[in-house]
Parts: structure tokens; sequence; C-alpha cells
């Protein structure tokens, strides 16, 4: 099913049968818990016990959009979302097609990316059934998805509140919501969460993030070295044989909706390497950045 992020890979989220067919598709450890797609903030009560007034308030001001709250989950909930763990995550997608199939369902639906684990997250339906072909019974077409990152995923079952990963909604976001300091997952201990494995979102060809001062050298080299390269980069270096290269966007939020499905082109492009440009260390581009690294490492380019 599509949302704004990306596109998911829907079950019950309380028959735990149909919840095993997500991690049967996916290849998705059992452990690794499941963000759960909700109608509206009405169904908190059925999924979450103990709700802070900071998660009514972020609710209130993103939902329907792309932000995930970490709850203590009620005991109904099946640990074949949760990973055993006593907390879920929620959220209210913002996409009009998942809206109404979760309203029609009126229930919570587990749907994690449409994807091999650990592969680039699909955000057309046309990447949902290049990844999983017959192992989906059916896919929703709903256009390609308008933020194309996962969605920001915020802690709210301590005592502080904690951003576990980045997206399109940043901490200033939230803090100007809650009026006080948001933290994050460094050194703390947290609740395991969907995209903060060291290694995720990775193509299948090796990939190299650098600072974009030293993109050119690097293309450069492997060229000379007989690697056929293809690089992603805000100034790409001149047309030559062997290198493909791609414009990247200077705005976030089109680079962010654009990463995704820039990768997968350049995972098909038949190269032996991918170089992509660090973007700026700025709020607004942790998102990205986040991905990237994740890509990196799941790509066994150091």
């Amino acid at each position: 099913m599509p949302t704004e992020t990306v596109y998911g890979l829907g079950a019950d989220a309380a028959n735990p049968a149909a919840v095993a067919k997500i991690f049967a598709a996916k290849g998705r450890p059992a452990d690794h818990p499941i963000i759960v797609h909700i109608p509206s903030a009405d169904h908190l009560e059925r999924w979450a016990r103990e709700i802070p007034e900071a998660a009514r308030q972020l609710a209130a001001a993103f939902w329907p959009g792309p932000l995930t709250l970490i709850l203590k989950r009620q005991p109904t909930v099946p640990d074949a979302v949760t990973g055993g763990q006593d907390t879920v995550g929620l959220r209210v997608p913002n996409h009009p097609l998942a809206l109404e199939l979760l309203h029609a369902f009126d229930g919570g639906i587990a749907a994690p990316s449409a994807n091999r684990f650990g592969r680039i997250s699909p955000t057309r339906a046309e990447h949902v059934r290049e990844e999983l072909g017959d192992k989906v019974v059916l896919v929703l077409d709903g256009g390609p998805c308008g933020v194309g990152i996962e969605s920001t995923i915020v802690d709210l079952s301590g005592a502080v509140p904690r951003i576990l990963r980045p997206g399109a909604i940043t901490a200033a976001d939230i803090e100007r919501v809650l009026r006080r300091d948001v933290g994050g997952a460094v050194n703390a201990p947290a609740p395991r969460v969907s995209g903060s494995l060291e290694a995720h979102y990775a193509p299948t060809t090796p990939l190299r993030l650098l600072p974009a001062a030293e993109l050119h050298a690097a293309a450069a080299t492997a060229l000379a070295a007989g690697q056929r390269c293809a690089v992603l980069a805000f100034r790409p270096p001149e047309p030559a044989a062997g290198l493909v290269c791609l414009a990247a966007s200077g705005d976030a939020a089109e680079y962010a909706r654009d990463l995704y499905a820039a990768l997968r082109r350049l995972d098909h492009a038949g190269v032996d390497l991918i170089l992509v440009a660090m973007p700026p260390d700025t709020e607004y581009w942790q998102a990205a950045i986040d991905r990237l690294r994740r890509a990196a490492c799941g790509s066994g380019v150091e």
C-alpha cells in the first residue's frame, strides 16, 4: 500500500499469522518490530496504554503525517508486531489511498517498507513488484510517494522524548510543539525500532558516501582503475566513458523525495561502484544523511 513516505507491505496487525507473512516475504529478522498504521488518533487506546500528553500533542500537530510514536503497548498487541518488546510504534499515514484502506478496515495495519530486508525502500508501485514479485498478491498503486523517506520516530515510552530515527519532521518541529528539548538515541537505551540497524536501505552495488569536494577525484580514480562508476552529486563530473551521473536537487525535501528512486536507477546502471556526495550537515538534511550512511554500510563499502 502507498503512504506519503514509502510503500508498505501490509498485514492485519492484530493477526500474528498475517504478520508472519510480512517477515517471510521480506526476509526480516523476527525480533525487528513493525510500525502499525492506524486510521486516526482515536485508535491510540486500542494499541497503546499510559499515553502521555506529549503523544496527543504530536498526534494533533502532525497526524496524518510522517511521524511514528513509540508508546507502551496494550497487552493484546501481538509480540510479532513489537519484536517481543513492551512498546509499539504507531502512526497515521498522510496518503488518501492508505487512509481510505485504514478507515474501511477499521483497524491497524502493520506495514514495513515493501522491499527485501535491508535494501532500498520502494517509492513507486513498480519498485514493489521489482523487489517482491509474486510474494505480494496485490499492489495498490497510489503514485510516487510525496515524502520519499521513512517517518520520523519519536520514543515517548520514557520520561524524556527522544528521536530514534530522523525524518521529514525535524527535532525543531517536535520541540516547537512540545515546548521542550528532545533527545536522541545515541548512547542511550531505547526500544528497537524500524530502520535503526547500522546497515540498511542499501543497493546491491557498492556505495561510497564522501565529501562533495572529494567526489570528482574519487570518480577519476575509479575510472582509471577500470571500474564503471555512477555518481549522485549536486555538481556531477563531466560525462565520460564508463561514468553515469545524476544531478541531485539542492532542496532537502526534493532530495529526500527522489533519493530512493535515484539509488535504484544507479543500482541498475550496470556499474561497479556508486559514489554519492555528502549532503550539507544541517537540520533539514539529517534524514537523508542517515539513510545514505546506512546504505553505504549495507553495501559493504567503508
